[in-house]
């Protein structure tokens, strides 16, 4: 695997958690916890709706769902 691919799946799992262990959070509570650009974070977020991760209640704030993750390191 690609460095640069292992650096994004890293983040998104790690946005992921954050999301997880927060509740509901904004896209600019992401922003600012990752220090990176708002379309990277959207990106990345698009990623794991699309896996149904998570969701988007309402517009820029989101949560995860209930579907089961096993996380590996």
């Amino acid at each position: 695997m690609k460095p640069s691919t292992n650096r994004m799946i890293n983040r998104i799992k790690s946005i992921y958690m954050f999301i997880h262990e927060n509740g509901t959070v904004t896209t600019q509570d992401l922003v600012e916890e990752f220090g990176i650009t708002p379309r990277t974070i959207q990106r990345d977020l698009n990623v794991l709706a699309y896996n149904d991760l998570v969701e988007s209640p309402s517009r820029g704030k989101w949560t995860t769902t209930q579907k089961k993750v096993k996380m590996t390191s």
